[in-house]
C-alpha cells in the first residue's frame, strides 16, 4: 500500500492494515469475556491516527465481533484489548511490551526493529511504501495464531511457526 496515492496518509493506510491484520489473527478463548464482547483496538502514546483509527474501524466488524478503539492514558490497564498499537512518540516501547506480556494482545507499533524487539507486528516504511515485519515468537508467546496469508504479505517473518 502506499502512503500518498489519492491524498492518503501514513496513518489512514496503517489504520487499514490494522483492520485487515484482525481478519488474520485468531485469539485464544480467554481474549474475550465472552463471544459477543467487541473487538477492542487500544493505542497508546500520542495519537498519530488523529481520528483516522476510529473512522477507519467505525461500524465494521470481524466475525460476529464489533470493533471498538479506546486511547489509553498513562498507567491505564489494557485489559480488554485484543490489539495494542504503540505510538512511536510514546518512547516507552519496552515497558508498555511488558505490560502486554502475558495476555493475548496482538502489539503492533511503528518504532524501528519493533518486531525485532519483541513486538508481534512492526510497521516499517520503504520511500513512501508502509510494510510490516511479524514476529512468530512473540505471537506465540500472546498465544496468537497468524494465518500464513499475512505472513505471506510480510516484508520479514521472525521466528517459527508453532505446530498446534
Amino acid at each position: 500500500m502506499r502512503a500518498e496515492s489519492n491524498g492518503t496518509s501514513e496513518y489512514d493506510v496503517k489504520a487499514a492494515f490494522l483492520f485487515h491484520f484482525a481478519q488474520f489473527v485468531e485469539w485464544p478463548d480467554q481474549a474475550f469475556h465472552d463471544r459477543d464482547t467487541p473487538l477492542t483496538y487500544c493505542t497508546i502514546g500520542e495519537d498519530a491516527f488523529a481520528g483516522a483509527l476510529d473512522e477507519a474501524l467505525k461500524g465494521k466488524h470481524v466475525g460476529n465481533r464489533e470493533l471498538r478503539v479506546r486511547h489509553l492514558r498513562e498507567r491505564e490497564q489494557i485489559e480488554g484489548c485484543q490489539v495494542l498499537f504503540i505510538a512511536a512518540t510514546r518512547g516507552r516501547e519496552q515497558e508498555d511490551l511488558g505490560m502486554a506480556n502475558g495476555h493475548p494482545v496482538l502489539t503492533v507499533g511503528e518504532t524501528d526493529h519493533f518486531a525485532q524487539r519483541g513486538g508481534i507486528i512492526g510497521f516499517c516504511l520503504e520511500g513512501k511504501k508502509v510494510r510490516f515485519e511479524i514476529n512468530l515468537d512473540a505471537a506465540g508467546l500472546a498465544q496468537i495464531k497468524i494465518s500464513a496469508k499475512l505472513l505471506t504479505l510480510a516484508k520479514t517473518v521472525l521466528g517459527t511457526p508453532k505446530g498446534d
